[in-house]
């Protein structure tokens, strides 16, 4: 017997049987969504020895020559149609000529290829324009970026038969048909396994022919187009009682395409989500039927659905809301920083109070962190990865830091922001963050249960192979297969162990890193984290074993180190692909002294609650021995990360690029010229000051500025007094029934009347 055998048959076989009752078990539907799409620079992560100058080799995205004239041409002439109070508080809609001319210019078939009528543009391209657009209005940014993420055009593309693909891909990118997806059903959120909604596969009468097909009966909800959709994307469960198609009567999650027009379809009626005014209502069916052809990927495809939604959502988890939030953070950076720097109280502006420069660097920071992340995973995307891991964190993160910045600019902005009206900027934003929260996997789950829950089977280097080998039906093969790849895991483990011990108590000095300047330091503690968190993720998975789908609270604290690990490798890579620029350091210091805090904070809660009391203090004696060290940033590096979005200069334009500039004299048009004016007439104004005169024309009748410079210090003041100002209204204007009382004194004594019959 050789010594592989003999370790098969008398080591590794009792292990495999242990291991069958330890290891988490995988329903079809989570196996499906641990399938669909592919890991990238997460496994890396999870090997615990990330390989920093592959990362660094890859090429960052780029627009090319076609995407970008549609940024400077329709992207551009779009945004300069756009008036976002209108839109909000007047229509309630986006205008007509803004329709038209959206699918006119193909905003809905930006993903679709040429060859069927589409722009063909790449990942990257969509993303850029979906954050140009959610700069200028969220509306037209939600309206543009949904028939290009999870839909029917997503869909027909991956799963499609070449005849639906003919039929159906070139009128979706011309608007010829709207496109909505209906899965969310009032019995089932983020559980699509517990939808009620059917498709009954029968005979029935289509087009005048009797024909194999479904009859559909659902019940969908929050359904983004959905009141204005001309083709509906369903996600419903088939069954065949008849066994019309097969043995099965029940035949799993479909996906079809269903033409709104079908008798029995109710569509039209409209939600308001968070005083949101983009499309998006509930629409039911009731006896729809459909031919089988209708399925999208014909009849095969049959109970293929939930494998099909969640490889599409691998990618577009990953563009769409992402993009919009770095939209958000950025738009935040650059308006709150410009509104600090005008603004002054006590004749100081607000930005140089060290209670303002805190949330100021709070947001520079995470306007810095998230375009990086999203730029990396474009990068990604665009190279034809699908990683479903890394989009979860996307979306979880990038709509969570958002918020957070936001929040941050109005508390900045205070009344300001506060008062509604024309000149507001800041306030619609605000009340469109719970959206992207919500939708596409509320956070609360896919931090609890996606990031880590997904991460630890999908990216790890051996537990996927593992659990394939444990489910195999064949015991003699799956034998064979666990015990290759068991003891390959082993020596893994062992490795990472030693690493992790010597890193952690070397305070990462010795982990391996590119030379990359000041930075080198920050890859160093990145590959000692890295380690940490391969080695305690192992102990948890072989400790818990299954259980640890429910240790719900332990599963959410890996996921946020993960997380961290993968936005702070982005924002290395930022730095290293833009030429580390020394003004922007202090933002990166900044990022990674955050993150840094976030990491050994989640350690140290991990270890604390581990329920296997001897493998936590091992752990700890190993990787964190002198407890949780890093406090963060300190506060000399929050005040230089404000500053870059204080000034004016190209810190502040690399920070915050490519937003929408439309000049009509609203809000964010009066900012921007404010913020120049008063920055160009800072040193004047500091001679005033010195002077201690109080106004421009005393100064320059004494000689202590010109008359110039006294005209430039008023045209300055006038833009920030402007700025400053805040929208009032005319009382009928917000409530039309209002009637001006001819006299007061009879409008009181009226009152009182209807007090007293009351």
């Amino acid at each position: 017997m050789s010594s592989t055998h003999f370790r098969r048959d008398h080591i590794s076989k009792p292990i495999f049987r242990w291991a069958k009752g330890v290891l988490p078990t995988m329903s079809d539907t989570e196996r499906e969504a641990l399938e669909a799409g592919d890991t990238w620079w997460d496994a890396d992560l999870f090997t615990g020895h990330p390989d920093w100058a592959k990362l660094l080799k890859v090429k960052p995205a780029a627009l090319t020559a076609e995407e970008q004239a549609f940024m400077t041409g329709p992207v551009d002439t779009l945004c300069e149609m756009l008036d976002d109070w209108k839109i909000n508080w007047e229509l309630r809609d986006l205008p007509l000529e803004v329709w038209d001319f959206i699918k006119r210019e193909k905003f809905f078939g930006m993903i679709i290829p040429k060859e069927y009528g589409g722009l063909g543009f790449s990942p990257f391209a969509h993303s850029e324009i979906v954050r140009k657009i959610s700069s200028r209005s969220v509306v037209a940014a939600v309206t543009v970026m949904v028939p290009n993420s999870l839909g029917p055009g997503e869909l027909l593309m991956k799963f499609g038969t070449d005849d639906q693909r003919q039929k159906w891909l070139p009128k979706l990118a011309d608007g010829r048909d709207i496109p909505c997806f209906g899965l969310t059903s009032p019995e089932a959120g983020s559980d699509a396994a517990a939808m009620v909604d059917s498709g009954i596969i029968c005979k029935g009468t289509f087009e005048g022919r009797e024909v194999l097909g479904l009859r559909l009966n659902w019940h969908k909800r929050y359904i983004t187009l959905g009141p204005v959709a001309t083709l509906i994307g369903l996600a419903f469960k088939a069954y065949d009682p008849d066994h019309l198609v097969g043995t099965e009567d029940e035949l799993g999650i479909t996906v079809a395409l269903i033409p709104s027009h079908l008798d029995g379809v109710e569509i039209g009626r409209r939600h308001l989500p968070s005083m949101q005014v983009f499309q998006n209502g509930p629409n039911k069916g009731h006896d729809v039927f459909i031919p089988m052809d209708y399925i999208i990927g014909g009849q095969e495809r049959l109970g293929q659905g939930w494998k099909m939604l969640m490889s599409a959502l691998a990618a577009g988890r990953g563009i769409s809301l992402p993009s919009l939030s770095a939209a958000g953070a950025a738009y935040a950076a650059r308006t709150t920083g410009a509104y600090a720097r005008i603004r002054e109280q006590f004749n100081i502006p607000i930005g140089r109070f060290e209670g303002i420069e805190e949330p100021l660097a709070r947001i520079a920071g995470t306007a810095y962190l998230l375009d990086a992340s999203r730029r990396m995973t474009c990068t990604a995307l665009n190279l034809g990865h699908h990683p479903a891991v890394i989009s979860g964190i996307m979306k979880l993160h990038a709509t969570e830091r958002m918020r957070t910045a936001i929040d941050d600019a109005m508390d900045i902005h205070a009344g300001k922001a506060v008062i509604d009206g024309p000149q507001n900027y800041l306030g619609n934003l605000y009340r469109s963050v719970p959206v992207g929260i919500t939708v596409e996997g509320a956070n609360i789950l896919t931090r609890n249960l996606i990031v880590f829950g997904q991460g630890a089977i999908r990216a790890h280097p051996y537990l996927l192979s593992e659990m394939n080998a444990l489910a195999d039906p064949d015991k003699a093969r799956g034998l064979d297969a666990f015990d290759r790849v068991f003891w390959r895991h082993v020596g893994h483990s062992i490795k990472t162990l030693f690493r992790a011990w010597g890193r952690s108590w070397t305070g990462g000095v010795l982990a391996p890193a590119p030379n990359a300047g000041d930075a080198t330091m920050f890859y160093r503690q990145l590959s000692r984290y890295s380690a940490a968190f391969a080695l305690c993720a192992d102990m948890a998975l072989l400790t818990m074993g299954g259980a640890l789908k429910r240790k719900e609270m332990l599963s959410a604290r890996f996921g946020d180190i993960l997380s961290e690990l993968y936005l702070l490798s982005a924002v290395l890579k930022r730095f290293e692909d833009e030429g580390r620029q020394q003004i922007d350091f202090a933002v990166l210091e900044w990022c990674m002294h955050t993150g840094f805090r976030t990491i050994e904070m989640r350690f140290a809660e991990i270890l604390a609650n581990f329920p296997n009391r001897f493998v936590a203090g091992l752990l700890k004696f190993i990787v964190q021995p002198y407890g949780a060290r890093t406090l963060g940033p300190s506060d000399l590096v929050t005040r230089l990360c404000a500053l870059n979005i204080l000034e004016p200069g190209a810190a502040r334009e690399r920070l915050t690029p490519d937003l929408a500039h439309v000049d009509d004299d609203r809000g964010f048009a009066r900012l921007e010229q404010a913020f120049a004016l008063v920055t160009a007439a800072d040193g004047i104004a500091k001679r005033l000051r010195t002077s201690k005169i109080k106004k421009w024309q005393d100064a320059v009748a004494r000689g202590v500025i010109t008359q110039a410079e006294g005209e430039q210090l008023a045209t300055a003041q006038a833009a920030a007094a402007a700025v400053i100002a805040v929208d009032d209204f005319a009382p009928d204007e917000l409530s039309p029934g209002y009637k001006k009382p001819a006299d007061v004194h009879q409008f009181f004594q009226h009152l009182g009347e209807q007090r007293a019959a009351s």
